[in-house]
């Protein structure tokens, strides 16, 4: 019988009713001729291009304007060209993500509180010192203006037509249709969407004298914005993490000018376990007809994953020390090509590749939990489950040259001693073996729906052009307990992953 691998990330409140994990993995659905309706692949991995000073800190914040890169990293704005050297331009204050926007010719980045601007043509880094610039948390680019909220506030404010440095004590105006404060901004489709914590509204540039923004009438929502960092664009809407008057840690998207529900129960169970929600940051990139929303919990050290082409989430975890933690990912852009995105805590600006199986200079897990027999079949039974086979590509061992390249480089060999094997490199005395040549997948087990699991059972992927072998484990034993039991597969090899199904064979008792 055809095992329900496939599917998306469902864990529910209690594991016995849904145990469905999915870390590093994103179903693809195929509308017609395939061997399965879907296939699990894997998610891109980090290559590293470059790091940004001589020390550790956090990317805050990602923009590009004409053929440069700009990046602010612990307390530093960076300007960067298409062969990735980076030049410090100015010193940026607080920590923490930052804002930024641009009229074509400034760039503004707000700070926390502070905000400072870049001028691309004359080469100038200067703070905002206009006494009237009350400081800003979020800023945004609409007909000439910038726009961004007072901290702590209810004030949304203009800058002078099409200078940042300067701003009338004047122009400014309240969001008043709820008494919550303004959370966060974001102008999508030449429209101001204010995000309170109980409520959004959306304004739009009516030429006015006075004030050039209105309100729209009827664009007022009772949902508001639980994280301000959360907030970004992509499909032809938005995405934020949302609160109301009656609670948050629901996940929306923008439907019209109100808020659809994106995220499940199981979702937003473990995000409402979370101590600290207000800190979320929100990206969004596309890549291969996959739109994403990323949601990076840092405190909570998770991140989740909305894939738009199949409606479905995922995790995405970095693997350090034989445990999980968040994704690497801070911030993104696209620029060169590529999706880039800031390290956390190192300096280090990222390409995600698809063809890339670690995340820099650590290992890339992944990992898919299921329940054994499909929704509704389970008679609490006992069963005998004889063979498991993983309906994958095969033969994606790394090739001799590639798996010892790093090896070579790292000895610098000289006149050493080299044998060399599919698998294995011998330099002098010392032995290694290369992860990927023989890849390996894990495999283990529940019996009691999940909680309690296993030791875990290794077989091949199939070494390099080997797309013949069969990865599959025997004599499984019978389901004890509950009679309910769970798989897990894992791996680590940095080898292309595509799981297009999984066989179970078992045999019912009667007991």
């Amino acid at each position: 019988m055809k095992t329900p691998i496939l599917g998306s990330a469902y864990v529910a409140r209690s594991v016995n009713a849904a145990d469905n994990r999915m870390v590093n993995l994103f179903p693809e659905i195929i509308p017609e001729g395939g061997k399965e309706p879907a296939f699990l692949q894997r998610t891109p991995g980090l290559a590293t291009l470059v790091t940004l000073g001589d020390t550790l800190k956090e990317v805050r914040g990602l923009w590009t304007l004409g053929n440069f890169l700009y990046a602010v990293c612990g307390d530093t704005f960076y300007k960067i060209d298409s062969s990735y050297v980076a030049t410090a331009k100015g010193v940026v204050a607080n920590s923490g993500p930052v804002s930024i926007a641009d009229n074509g010719t400034q760039i503004v980045i707000a700070a926390n509180g502070p905000g400072y601007i870049y001028n691309t043509t004359t080469d100038v880094f200067q703070q905002i010192s206009d006494p009237d610039y009350p400081g800003a948390g979020s800023i945004g680019y609409l007909d000439g203006y910038f726009v961004f909220n007072e901290p702590n506030s209810q004030k949304i404010w203009v800058t002078t037509l099409l200078d940042g440095l300067t701003i009338d004590p004047l122009d400014f105006a309240s969001a008043e249709g709820s008494p919550d404060g303004v959370v966060g901004l974001i102008i999508d489709h030449r429209e101001l969407w204010v995000f309170g914590t109980n409520s959004i509204e959306v304004w739009y540039n009516a030429g006015t004298t006075d004030f050039p923004l209105q309100r729209i009438q009827g664009a007022f929502n009772e949902l508001g914005c639980a994280a301000p960092y959360s907030i970004a664009k992509m499909d032809n809407g938005l995405f934020w993490l949302g609160q109301d008057a009656r609670g948050n840690g629901v996940v929306y998207r923008a439907n019209g000018y109100t808020g659809q529900r994106i995220s499940t129960h199981a979702i937003e169970w473990q995000l409402q376990k979370y101590e600290n929600m207000s800190d979320a940051i929100g990206y969004t990139y596309q890549q291969d007809g996959h739109s994403f929303y990323v949601l990076i919990f840092p405190q909570a050290k998770k991140t989740w994953v909305y894939d738009v082409a199949t409606q479905a989430w995922h995790e995405r975890a970095g693997w350090v020390a034989n445990g999980w933690t968040r994704h690497r990912s801070n911030c993104q852009v696209f620029f060169n090509g590529e999706t880039i995105v800031g390290d956390f805590e190192n300096s280090k600006l990222y390409a995600m590749r698809p063809d890339v199986y670690v995340d820099a200079d650590y290992p890339q897990r992944w990992l898919r939990s299921w329940r054994a027999l499909p929704t509704g079949q389970n008679d609490l039974k006992r069963t005998i489950q004889h063979s498991l086979q993983l309906d994958c590509e095969t033969g994606v061992g790394l090739s001799g040259d590639s798996a010892f390249q790093d090896i070579y480089l790292a000895t610098q060999a000289g006149d050493l001693l080299v044998t060399e094997s599919d698998d294995y490199l011998i330099i002098d005395d010392t032995f290694y073996v290369v992860q990927g040549a023989d890849p390996q997948v894990m495999l283990s087990w529940s019996d009691d729906g999940g909680h309690t699991w296993s030791y875990l059972h290794q077989r091949s992927m199939g070494k390099i052009g080997r797309y013949g072998h069969r990865t599959i484990w025997r004599r499984l034993g019978s389901t004890e307990k509950l009679r309910d039991r769970v798989y897990e597969l894992s791996g680590t090899d940095p080898v292309k992953v595509a799981i297009m199904g999984a066989e179970l064979l078992l045999s019912p008792t009667r007991a």
